[in-house]
């Protein structure tokens, strides 16, 4: 995305000082009906499947017609959301504010599905019959790396062109695996092109005639090897999944290059989710680079779980050198030392978030007009709608 981009002025500086990183202003990112896919990145355990689920609520809630898909394998978004089970199929969420008109779904990837369903599209009956019954499109389909990032390009372009196509939504709110898996859901139209254009594919459809006869006798003496270790009924059922490659996945292959396009369109917006913690922010970084480096449309960033402010300014050192003269009085009691103890446990928090500020200082350093949104921890587990509607004001406030 170009500098002048309009994303780019809407969700940049709004009140920075000089040093400071630009709020990301989130009400008006899903508040843009040009805004149509938000996609929350990040490392694992930082909050991002909750950050994804407080942005779509928060978005229904203001009047969007919202979907968000999990591909992280965890099942809290359904229990924050009320839904006892998630699966490929969309599920409305119930007890979501649609005074405004809005409505939110939640779903969470079932690459086997999604994968059965690429099938099932693109063969016919018969050969899509002996495609989902063969072992290696089994393996394929539910543990060959980089398959569940292929299908959640799949499945994001499903959804977009059925909402394009029916009125379903207009914003879709992806949440992917962790920070470098999430590489992968980037990479999966180039990985997967050069899976299929590879040299033992091409070995195994090219025709027995002219050049390739040569091919086909090198191939021959391989299959043979292989048929006296593995038996005869592997290499027929490996053969035969590779025959059906180039009917199946040549389609899908097209969508899911079409689908790497539509997250670099203006309608899209990449939100990085981190931890105020130096590795958290150090992959932070390498996404951010990542994204602007593939012409990605970042929003922004947010920094999850932040230590809240204290109510008092006391600072550290002041803070340990009052504890300390109680400590030193004598005759102080029960009441002295409780006083000393909590004096110590301010000047912890106060070295904590000069420690995140810092941190966060670096990143800016580093990466000056990225817009931040600061989010603090809050004292227990986010486990249903009234959670993800605290969360969702806490990203929104500036």
């Amino acid at each position: 995305m170009s500098p002048a981009s309009p994303r780019q002025g809407r969700v940049g500086p709004l009140a920075a000082h000089p040093g400071e990183s630009p709020a990301l202003d989130v009400d008006a990112l899903i508040d843009d009906p040009q805004t149509r896919i938000i996609v929350c990145c990040g490392s694992g355990g930082v909050g991002k499947t909750t950050t994804s689920a407080a942005l779509a609520l928060r978005a229904a809630e203001r009047g969007r017609k919202v979907v968000v898909l999990t591909i992280d394998p965890a099942r809290r978004l359904a229990q924050s959301m009320g839904i006892e089970e998630l699966d490929n199929t969309p599920r409305p969420v119930a007890d979501v504010d649609a005074t405004a008109g809005g409505s939110l779904d939640a779903m969470m990837l079932d690459m086997k599905s999604t994968f059965d369903e690429v099938v099932l599209s693109q063969a016919t009956p018969e050969k899509a019959r002996a495609i989902l019954e063969n072992p290696f499109y089994i393996v394929l389909s539910t543990s060959f790396a980089g398959t569940q990032e292929y299908m959640a390009m799949e499945k994001l372009g499903q959804i977009h062109a059925d909402a394009q196509e029916r009125g379903t939504y207009d914003l879709i709110v992806v949440d992917t695996p962790p920070s470098r898996s999430a590489l992968d859901f980037l990479d999966a139209p180039e990985r997967l092109s050069s899976f299929l254009d590879g040299r033992f594919i091409r070995l195994m459809l090219a025709p027995a005639k002219g050049p390739a006869k040569l091919m086909t006798a090198g191939l021959g003496l391989v299959t043979g090897a292989l048929t006296k270790v593995l038996g005869a009924q592997v290499l027929t059922d490996l053969q035969t999944f590779v025959a059906a490659l180039d009917t199946v996945f040549g389609g899908f292959r097209t969508r899911a290059q079409r689908t790497y396009a539509l997250l670099q369109a203006p309608g899209t917006a990449f939100v990085v989710v981190a931890a105020p913690e130096p590795d958290a922010l150090r992959e932070a970084a390498y996404f951010v680079e990542r994204l602007n480096g593939d012409r990605m449309p970042l929003a922004g960033l947010v920094v999850n779980r932040a230590s809240p402010e204290p109510r008092g300014k006391l600072s550290a050192e002041e803070a340990l050198a009052a504890a300390e003269r109680i400590e030193a009085r004598r005759g102080a009691g029960a009441t002295g030392e409780l006083t000393a103890g909590l004096l110590r446990l301010h000047a912890d928090r106060m070295r904590s978030l000069a420690r995140e500020a810092a941190l966060r200082a670096r990143f800016t350093a580093a990466h000056p007009g990225v817009a931040t949104a600061v989010v603090p921890a809050l004292a227990s587990d986010v486990h249903d709608l009234r959670g993800l509607r605290r969360v969702g004001e806490l990203l929104a406030r500036r």
